[in-house]
């Protein structure tokens, strides 16, 4: 080969070698960039809102006027400052621990139980079980959540989930603005709501992991009930109860997640909270 032609071919080498390596460099810059830098991926992922569908308020107001199990006002508002007076406004509020749409933590009927403020963050998001029981409920003012309804929805929806929240819904939160419809207390001072029965109750601890019961009326027990027997199964065994939830018809019987806005009071037996459920 003349000299040339292998300068020529020398040249011809090395432009390719360069072009190769530049080829090489821009890939690499573009998988840097589109690589996360710091674990993080660049686009942040969707919130819980955006994964859902719909967030949906599970809470009643709390106030002076909400119906109360003992029939005293759950709430009482001193004010200590005022806009006008000192700037700002500022109340200092009494409240029952058990009123409006609130949590009833083991303590509440054990002598040694888990104070609402040792709850575990995990058992306060739960997959919702929600048991529609108001064709009965209409019917008979004293009915209970059964094992019967119980497994009614399991034929229909399957085995419940693990770690879930099940939910008794009477239609009993469309009584809240009426206090003698929604206690239903009698001249005998006996009050009248659904509840759910000791049986179901049972059946829950034994075959599920279920960590919390809920209902839409003032108490886990229905109304006439005078030995609290379901309180004092479920608290004692270490799972929770929310009573008074609001707006269970809007929510699906399944697939919905309940969101469980404890208040964190040290050596609490419970307290209101603010409940949300993703659907």
């Amino acid at each position: 080969m003349c000299h040339h032609c292998v300068i020529q071919s020398t040249k011809q080498k090395m432009l390719n070698r360069r072009a190769l390596l530049q080829a090489g460099l821009a890939g690499a810059v573009s998988v840097s960039i589109a690589a996360p830098t710091s674990g993080f991926a660049q686009q942040s992922a969707p919130s819980l809102k955006d994964r859902t569908g719909q967030i949906i308020d599970l809470t009643h107001a709390l106030s002076p006027e909400f119906p109360t199990f003992g029939g005293e006002p759950g709430i009482a508002y001193d004010q200590q400052f005022n806009i006008d007076d000192h700037g700002y406004n500022l109340y200092q509020l009494r409240i029952d621990e058990h009123t409006a749409t609130h949590i009833d933590a083991p303590l509440h009927f054990s002598k040694d139980g888990k104070s609402v403020d040792e709850i575990e963050p995990s058992d306060l998001v739960a997959p919702l079980v929600n048991i529609d029981i108001r064709e009965k409920a209409a019917l008979n003012t004293d009915t209970q959540l059964t094992p019967d309804d119980i497994k009614t929805w399991m034929s229909k929806y399957g085995p419940l989930p693990e770690n879930c929240c099940v939910a008794m819904n009477s239609g009993w939160s469309s009584k809240v603005e009426n206090p003698t419809d929604f206690t239903g207390r009698d001249d005998n001072q006996v009050m009248h709501f659904p509840g759910f029965h000791i049986d179901a109750t049972q059946m829950l601890l034994e075959e599920s992991s279920a960590v919390a019961i809920a209902v839409d009326t003032l108490s886990l027990d229905h109304g006439p009930s005078q030995n609290f027997a379901t309180h004092y199964a479920w608290l004692p065994a270490g799972r929770y109860g929310i009573e008074n939830l609001a707006n269970l018809n809007a929510v699906p019987p399944n697939g919905a997640t309940i969101i469980v806005g404890a208040p964190k009071t040290k050596g609490g037996t419970g307290g209101p909270a603010r409940i949300f459920a993703a659907v």
